[in-house]
């Protein structure tokens, strides 16, 4: 094979790259609209879509390179098709002017992780700092632990928000208006729930839904499969394979049916909402978009550069704050501090 042989021979196999990598892109970008119960594959692909863009990006600088316009027109209509999802984990913020003087509320989402259960109450008390220094008003709270030793968090808590509503287990919801009333969106069998409050901000009521779902089922499964290599059971290759895939798509299963049951509170609502929470998926995932419904993202709104809020070995986006078309967001941000494995989520919500 000459040598121009060989150069039709790479390009062929890119232009194959290029091709598989497009069709997977766009599949992935309709991977929310499938329910994991029913199309897990495709519902799957919305978490190597980060990967599928950036292999895109690349196979769009080789045809540029290589000068093949005709080719290069793969990735490049495959890359405009995906802005709206980069829109969702970054946002330039050419556009938001930023917190203004206009009357509204501070809302804060975070998973505080227990406080580690540590019993000195430190990151109890730091945390409430962070809050009063971000000026906040609303925080909803997942993994809340309300007793640290002897002390109960909550009495230093409601120094500062004078009004807190707690749902099943671990959530939380504490406010500086009146909480005129609250309720618990029961999951069953699990670990997780939802709950909402209706808040009366100087005559207007909102409803603020804290929500927990499902979790991935990742930590889960390593964690029976070391337990069964301490007990001296060896575990196959195959089967931690197994193992790990079975528990990730029962998370979503699981997590979808959750996301469907909030939804259905969300939009029964009388009043305007804010939902926050950590929902444990993804943008553009079933969960996000059965969620998200008719609000409003507030990272797409009034958000700036890249967003995350899991701070673990996969560094994505999963905590969100959303709210009702009739409110308007002006800044949205995190803050980087380390009591959680997870990092607050805070936004302005004028009136």
């Amino acid at each position: 094979m000459g040598k121009e042989g060989v150069y039709k021979y790479i390009s062929f196999m890119f232009l194959i790259v290029s091709v598989l990598l497009a069709i997977f892109t766009l599949f992935g970008l309709f991977g929310g609209t499938a329910d994991p119960a029913s199309g897990t594959a495709m519902a799957m692909l919305v978490y190597v879509l980060p990967f599928l863009i950036i292999g895109n990006v690349v196979m769009l600088f080789y045809w540029l390179i290589r000068r093949r316009w005709h080719w290069l027109a793969i990735p490049a209509v495959t890359l405009l098709c995906s802005i709206p999802y980069i829109g969702t984990v970054y946002q330039p913020g050419f556009f938001h002017e930023g917190e203004t003087s206009r009357s509204g509320i501070k809302v804060a989402s975070y998973n505080v992780a227990m406080f580690s259960r540590e019993t000195s109450g430190f990151k109890a008390q730091d945390i409430l700092a962070e809050m009063k220094k971000n000026k906040v008003d609303i925080i909803c709270m997942q993994e809340y632990e309300n007793t640290s030793g002897d002390k109960l968090n909550s009495d230093s808590y409601k120094g500062y928000f004078t009004s807190m509503a707690t749902g099943r287990h671990d959530m939380v919801i504490y406010s500086r208006y009146p909480i005129e009333r609250s309720e618990t969106i029961d999951f069953g069998k699990t670990n997780n729930s939802a709950m909402w409050a209706d808040v009366n901000i100087n005559g207007r009521i909102i409803r603020v839904f804290n929500v927990h779902l499902e979790t991935t089922g990742f930590n889960r499964a390593l964690h029976q499969l070391a337990k069964q290599e301490m007990q001296g059971n060896p575990v196959e290759n195959n089967a931690i394979i197994r193992a790990i895939y079975g528990n990730y798509t029962r998370g979503m299963v699981v997590r979808a049916r959750q996301a469907d049951q909030v939804a259905a509170e969300i939009r029964n609502s009388e009043y305007p909402v804010v939902v926050c929470g950590d929902f444990n998926d993804v943008p553009y995932s079933y969960v996000y978009n059965t969620m998200l419904g008719d609000l409003t993202d507030g990272f797409k709104e009034c958000g700036k550069g890249w967003m995350f809020t899991y701070t673990g070995r996969k560094q994505v986006r999963i905590d969100y704050i959303f709210h009702s078309k009739e409110l308007e967001g002006e800044s949205y941000y995190n803050e980087e501090i380390t009591y959680s494995d997870h990092l607050p989520v805070f936004m302005k919500i004028a009136f």
